[in-house]
């Protein structure tokens, strides 16, 4: 027979005969205790074998005569068992959701890879995973940050935090022998906090010696405190802290997951433990003022019915004071939370950064191409995970996990931290913020699980711009998500540059039919993503006037799909094709179709390869639109016969304009500035070569046109654009 007692630290033993006595027979009845006892003792079925876990300061408790040998387990000594478990855990099957087979082992595979490259060259990171826990804690970050495609995601990253911790401390008190019986996470979050609090409020990451004591030992007044201490630098202390592996920073210490220390700060401050000395003597006092006031009351409410004396009333008034002004003080204490928090989630000078998902990504797979050394600390510490972190613990099912934990956080006050929050976050939130803090500011709200308080930030985004921010399944959901608490419809949402494809357009679909502008250059959509976008425009609820599609691979079918989608459509007014691979046969499904609507204005063609008879086409179908009075023609493959048709082109008889040239006739075309400027913003994405020469043609037509005018005012018109294109031409030769 094998026994295995795991956890002995949970049990006070009594070795001493005095104490328990001798017991061989295993029917007689006695106290578990006793039995555990007589079993390490070998008294009781000697011929058993015995396995015993224990935390490091409980070792001693067994005399070490009854100990045939002592064994540490510590953890993944070898990277490649490190490895091992990353491979074994991320293949595993129905973890990548709803991809299909072949794509999402690719990209198993792949993360895989990226981790072990980044485990060899990054010792703090292979240092951390020596802990396997840590391991589990690395892989389920990175489902969540691959594989969430569901909306709203089923996981928070507070959550995993949360139940990492509860997998790790749950029912742990940190010592069974100590009468205060304070649990091993609330005695982490009072002074692993603080330090992580000092830490993050200082912008460093690195601790020494100095700022140890000073976090852990310097409000030690007791034995028993004291004791507390010794079992948690024995126990505890290397889980969350470990020695730094930078060179030239060898004696000082860093958390083992870099992010655990916004956590624990946030932890630290949402329980209150940030207070002053007047605020801890205060509270002390209320408690025992309290519990006095109300048997003192009891007894003054007997004496008052027999004796009728007057100042007992303004006594017992007296003694309720001081209880009533400290909770006015503590509702201070959660104004103070909303603030912090506020503050921390809107620091200007964070507005360059990665969005906190895209920086978590990069702290666990590294950062591909040139970088300093992995190991170097950044020039300046980065801590946006904190003011979420904090709104993610104040969620009902992390403060659940968290109350197992030891650490409780009532409904009031969180209740009262979320009305605060309404003055500060949603307030600062309406000021405008750049793409990547916007995402931090969605990913907030999705943490903080709140329907509401999101709804009603929500409310206040009409315009929602998140270009170059990569928009992840993951990064979509939340989007979906946050924005689903309303239903208002959105003025703008710009996703130019985003790396969407036809999953992402799937996941956001509820929230494209509610905006009225939708941005969605630059993503290398493709015909399958134009019918998702067809089933979009043909929705009843659709509300999209402006639709941009500039610089995608749109292509032949990808028209197809559109040209239907306008023939049903009846929001569109202004529709961007700029630069998307139509050439002629695509443009003349959209001309087919182009008759059935009744609602389009303006349309834009240009650089999409179109030669004289595609572009006559679309105008003559242009002419009879009942609305459709502009079309976008230039960097086309025009002839200069076809140019002269389009140019006789008149708004007052023709009903349409065509912008192919920044010339009209002998004059400056009104549109000048609007073809430049489109120009300008798309020269990074063009084929240089190719605008080069379209820039040369129009550099000659300004000229010609400007020698064929007498007029002054016109000569100088003409001088001002053809400096403005000379100067693009200067940009792209130089290759700047």
């Amino acid at each position: 027979v094998l026994f295995i007692l795991n956890g002995l630290e949970r049990l006070n033993l009594d070795f001493r005969l005095a104490g328990t006595e001798l017991c061989c027979d295993p029917n007689e009845p006695v106290p578990p205790s006793a039995i555990v006892v007589n079993l390490l003792r070998k008294y009781l079925l000697p011929e058993a074998s015995i396995i015993v876990t224990t935390r490091p300061s409980a070792v001693r408790r067994i005399p070490g005569k009854y100990v045939g040998r002592y064994a540490e387990i510590c953890g993944f000594s070898d990277t490649n068992l490190q490895k091992l478990y990353f491979q074994m855990r991320l293949s595993q099957p129905g973890c990548s959701g709803e991809n299909s087979v072949g794509s999402s082992s690719g990209e198993q595979e792949n993360l895989v890879e990226m981790l072990s490259r980044n485990l060899e060259r990054h010792n703090q990171i292979a240092a951390a995973c020596f802990l396997p826990s840590y391991c589990w804690l690395v892989c389920t970050t990175l489902h969540f940050l691959y594989f969430t495609r569901t909306v709203p995601p089923s996981q928070t990253l507070t959550g995993i935090y949360t139940s990492f911790l509860r997998l790790n401390f749950s029912g742990e008190v940190l010592d069974s022998t100590d009468p205060t019986n304070i649990s091993m996470m609330k005695y982490v979050a009072k002074t692993v906090g603080k330090l992580a609090y000092e830490g993050v409020m200082s912008r460093k990451t690195c601790f020494s010696e100095d700022d140890l004591q000073q976090c852990f030992e310097v409000e030690m007044k007791t034995e028993s405190e004291l004791n507390l201490l010794e079992v948690f630098r024995s126990d505890v202390f290397r889980f969350f802290l470990t020695p730094c592996v930078q060179p030239g920073k060898e004696h000082t210490f860093v958390f083992t997951i870099p992010a655990m220390q916004e956590y624990l700060a946030a932890l630290y401050v949402v329980l209150g433990e940030k207070k002053t000395v007047a605020q801890r003597v205060g509270k002390e006092l209320s408690e025992i003022i309290g519990k006095v006031s109300e048997d003192v009351a009891v007894v003054l409410s007997i004496i008052s019915k027999v004796l009728p004396l007057r100042f007992l009333p303004v006594l017992l008034n007296l003694l309720k004071i001081f209880p009533r002004y400290f909770s006015r003080l503590s509702g201070k204490d959660r104004d103070a939370i909303a603030h912090t928090m506020a503050e921390e989630l809107f620091k200007e000078e964070d507005y360059n950064n990665d969005d906190v998902l895209d920086q978590i990504n990069s702290s666990i797979l590294g950062v591909e191409g040139p970088m300093h050394h992995p190991d170097e600390a950044p020039d300046d510490e980065v801590f946006e995970l904190f003011p979420i972190f904090m709104g993610g613990i104040l969620s009902r099912r992390n403060r659940a996990i968290l109350e197992q934990l030891g650490c409780s956080i009532k409904n009031l006050a969180a209740f009262e931290i979320a009305k605060a929050m309404k003055k500060t976050v949603i307030r600062k939130s309406r000021k405008g913020l750049p793409p990547s803090e916007l995402m931090d500011y969605l990913f907030f709200l999705h943490e903080f699980q709140n329907e509401r308080f999101t709804a009603e930030a929500i409310r206040s985004l009409r315009t929602v711009n998140l270009s170059s921010v990569r928009m992840t399944p993951l990064k979509c959901s939340v989007l979906a998500s946050v924005m689903g608490t309303t239903c208002h419809e959105v003025e703008e949402l710009n996703l130019t540059s985003c790396n969407l494809d036809t999953s992402s357009l799937r996941i956001l679909f509820p929230v494209l039919l509610r905006c009225k502008a939708l941005h969605l250059q630059l993503n290398s959509l493709g015909p399958d993503a134009c019918k998702e976008i067809r089933d979009l425009l043909l929705h009843e609820k659709c509300v999209v006037s402006n639709l941009r599609l500039a610089n995608n691979p749109v292509g032949e079918q990808g028209a197809q799909y559109l040209a239907e989608a306008l023939a049903g459509n009846r929001s569109l007014t202004h529709l961007s094709l700029l630069h998307t691979a139509l050439g002629d046969q695509g443009t003349e499904v959209i001309a087919q179709h182009l008759a059935e609507n009744q609602h389009l204005q303006e349309l834009n063609l240009g650089y999409n390869s179109l030669t004289d008879t595609a572009a006559l086409h679309v105008v003559e179908v242009a002419k009879k639109h009942a609305t459709l009075d502009k079309v976008h023609l230039y960097f086309n493959d025009i002839s200069e016969d076809g140019k002269r048709a389009l140019h006789s082109l008149r708004m007052d008889r023709d009903g349409v304009r065509a912008l192919v040239f920044l010339t009209a006739g002998t004059d400056v075309s009104d549109y000048w500035s609007n073809i430049l400027n489109v120009v300008q913003k798309n020269l990074p994405f063009w084929d240089r070569e190719r605008v080069r020469q379209h820039l040369a043609l129009i550099l000659q037509d300004l000229e010609s046109s400007r020698r064929q005018t007498a007029n002054p005012w016109r000569k100088a018109k003409f001088l001002r654009v053809e400096s403005e294109v000379k100067k693009m031409l200067g940009k792209l030769q130089h290759g700047t």
